[in-house]
């Protein structure tokens, strides 16, 4: 599979757009035309860090760079130059295309460098080499890893076969270089539909004004995206057929909120991961899984193992990049997602990260399950659990909440009421020892909420 090939192939882009907050672009002169040569003859067969500012750049040279570079290694927003240049070791990147915007000009000096101009099609035809994709993980805990797939893997969850609605318009909070973005963006390209994308600096009002006057259809985003979209008076623009959530825990308390500010549209959480690939979706309205889905079906094989989530398939990514990575795929074929499941009845239910487990004198704490106590609380907009140094436990559970708007203003009393309505919900160690109003919460340019020191 070759990106751009396939969107000639698919023909009817006429009307089709790719837009931003700067500009919009028609689908049909994007993918029409030659490469420069000399960027063709720079780039052919290479490695390739691409480190562009906005989401627009990003679009152009990934539908230019697939199927002639050797490698794309995609640098998503906000990074530390100090992980850029982790991500550009890790990929032995061995030439850049980038913008001011991305990437300082004296940034890398070592690596030869092209601009973003230069490598989007100006008049055709092509390369069909196999390119491989490598992309960052979250980093909500620290510097991001690199991992390694190909087209058809990212694609596989993708139902490529089947023609798009008529008018659609697909959008997402997310950033195209991250792996929930990237889904979108390829299910746009390989519907094909038009697509609206986000920015990083854009703020959610003027973003979903934006999406409400280009009548997206489809539209999706992390829980804390939503939250966030929630919390907006610009709400109201938005009218979609189809709502999505992934990257984080989907709770009972988000779903019913979408639900009620979209009667009308299909509301659906799926489980995806970096690492795992897209796993599955859920269109019942109900938090958690079936367990029905533990099992093969349809190329893809998930287990629980010691209460983890295993997942197997060819969706999944090839193994981590860097000098010497860890292994990302087991001797069997599975890829361990660090994801902790509870089996209640007929449904398994996400206890959170294996990595964020708090230890409060030696018992067990995940911050995502406190959370979700909290933000059943009427006033509670969303929240963030994390650890506090104990000197007789270790550590305590505190949270930092956001309010809705219509809050009480009596905010001592309020404490107190969050912390009651915890205990009958919560064994004893879970409970917050403390509650601290906050105005915002430190979200990830991936859309989930930054835990690092959590």
């Amino acid at each position: 599979m070759v990106l751009r090939e396939r969107l000639l192939a698919a023909g009817g882009l006429e009307g089709l757009f790719l837009s931003d907050h700067r500009s919009r672009h028609d689908l049909a002169g994007m993918v029409s035309g030659e490469r420069d040569a000399a960027a063709t003859a720079a780039l052919a067969g290479r490695r390739v860090l691409l480190a562009v500012g906005g989401q627009m750049a990003a679009a152009r040279a990934m539908i230019a760079l697939d199927g002639l570079a050797a490698r794309i290694a995609l640098v998503p927003p906000k990074l530390a130059p100090e992980h850029i240049a982790r991500i550009a070791t890790d990929a032995e990147a061995e030439i850049c295309v980038a913008d001011a915007e991305g990437l300082a000009p004296e940034a890398l000096p070592g690596l030869p460098r092209i601009d973003a101009a230069d490598v989007f099609f100006r008049a055709g035809s092509g390369m069909k080499r196999e390119t491989e994709w490598a992309l960052a993980t979250s980093g909500t805990t620290g510097a991001p890893k690199l991992v390694a797939h190909t087209l058809d893997g990212l694609a596989g969850g993708i139902n490529t076969a089947a023609a798009p609605e008529p008018g659609t318009v697909w959008s997402t909070f997310y950033d195209i270089r991250r792996y929930g973005g990237l889904q979108v963006f390829l299910r746009a390209m390989l519907g094909p539909s038009s697509l609206v994308l986000s920015d990083a600096g854009e703020p959610v009002r003027d973003y979903l004004v934006r999406v409400g006057a280009e009548n997206v259809t489809h539209i999706l985003g992390t829980p804390s995206h939503w939250r966030l979209a929630l919390m907006s008076a610009a709400l109201d623009r938005l009218s979609p057929r189809y709502v999505r959530l992934s990257g984080e825990i989907a709770d009972q308390t988000i779903l019913d909120a979408l639900r009620a500010a979209f009667p009308q549209a299909r509301i659906a959480h799926a489980y995806a991961s970096t690492e795992g690939g897209v796993g599955f979706t859920v269109e019942d309205g109900q938090e958690g899984f079936p367990a029905s889905l533990i099992g093969t079906r349809a190329g893809i094989e998930i287990a629980v193992r010691e209460d983890s989530l295993f997942v197997r398939s060819r969706r999944t990514g090839r193994r981590y990049l860097g000098a010497t990575p860890e292994a990302l795929i087991a001797e069997d074929g599975f890829v361990d997602t660090g994801d902790l499941v509870e089996r209640r009845g007929e449904r398994y239910h996400f206890l959170g990260r294996r990595s964020g487990v708090i230890n409060v004198g030696g018992a067990k704490v995940q911050p995502e399950e406190v959370e979700t106590v909290i933000n059943v609380f009427p006033a509670v907009s969303m929240s963030r659990v994390r650890a506090r140094p104990n000197p007789i436990l270790g550590a305590v559970v505190e949270a930092e909440v956001v309010l809705r708007a219509d809050a009480d203003a009596d905010r001592p009393a309020l404490k107190k009421a969050i912390i009651a309505h915890c205990r009958p919900r919560l064994a004893g160690h879970k409970v917050p020892a403390s509650v601290t109003f906050v105005d915002a919460l430190p979200i990830t340019s991936g859309g989930k909420l930054v835990r690092r020191g959590a």
